[in-house]
């Protein structure tokens, strides 16, 4: 076998897509920040179930004290520990020049992405459901639901469901901000701190941003002036995720891969700059 001439990436035409999958799953389930954020996510959720369902706590806000069983926002908030993982995957590879090395070893930029994004997915179908169901069990079994376990069952697929497209503009949005930090403080600064700021001067703008809209789709909205009936916020929801996965793609063929062949072509002296 011949070797590659000195300053050209490797040709990875003859590797197959799932091939290119089963190497980025394993390199999200070998990071020990990804075990870290799917614990967090099961632990916050089962504890928040419990609370809910002894409706020992509850939140201060304008309308007096609230039960947490009435708060989507602190049903949801576990949810948010479990996107970290698609920014953890995205964002991680940004630091110590890694990105550069996985274009190098992978020329079609756009096999590359879409390997990732499916990695992604798989890596959310499959964690999101065993993290949301105990709390949905707990909730349903000790609290005065009504419910059985049928629709605690229900209830759980919906949440998980409901994570798959907020991982993707999670997912997006690191790829964009190519850091960890940024992709998470604005998610959890968002429905925590602005969200309630703009409610009173906005409360349009407000139901259309990423997770009022989730919030919609579960049946959990804040109010009835920020509400969306269940097929306009999965309309928004998924607008979001498509335009941010979108630019993504577009930055990691066009920005990732220009600086990559630039780093990979041969200059007069003969190096690979």
């Amino acid at each position: 076998m011949s070797a590659a001439p000195a300053g050209r990436a490797p040709d990875t035409g003859g590797i197959r897509l799932s091939d290119l999958v089963r190497a980025e799953l394993t390199k999200i389930c070998t990071l020990p920040a990804t075990w870290a954020a799917l614990a967090l996510a099961l632990t916050g959720h089962t504890l928040v179930g419990l609370l809910a369902a002894s409706d020992a706590v509850h939140v201060a806000g304008p309308d007096g004290q609230t039960p947490i069983a009435r708060l989507g926002v602190v049903l949801l908030a576990p949810v948010y520990a479990l996107v970290a993982v698609p920014v953890l995957a995205a964002g991680g590879e940004y630091r110590g020049g890694q990105i550069r090395v996985s274009l190098l070893a992978v020329p079609d930029r756009n096999r590359f992405f879409l390997s990732k994004l499916l990695a992604i997915l798989a890596v959310l179908a499959v964690a999101a459901l065993p993290v949301m169901l105990p709390g949905h069990l707990l909730r349903h079994a000790l609290g005065d639901t009504g419910a059985g376990v049928g629709e605690a069952v229900g209830g759980a697929l919906a949440e998980a469901a409901a994570c798959l497209p907020l991982g993707l503009v999670a997912y997006g949005f690191a790829v964009l901000a190519r850091t960890v930090v940024v992709p998470l403080a604005v998610l959890v600064v968002l429905p925590v701190l602005v969200s309630p700021m703009l409610r009173g001067l906005s409360p349009g703008v407000v139901r259309l941003l990423p997770h009022e809209a989730m919030l919609s789709l579960l049946g959990l909205p804040e109010g009835p002036d920020v509400a969306l009936d269940r097929p306009g916020a999965l309309l928004v929801v998924a607008t979001w995720a498509a335009v941010l996965v979108g630019a993504a793609w577009t930055v990691t063929v066009r920005r990732n891969g220009q600086r990559a062949r630039g780093r990979g072509r041969p200059s007069s002296t003969g190096r690979v700059r």
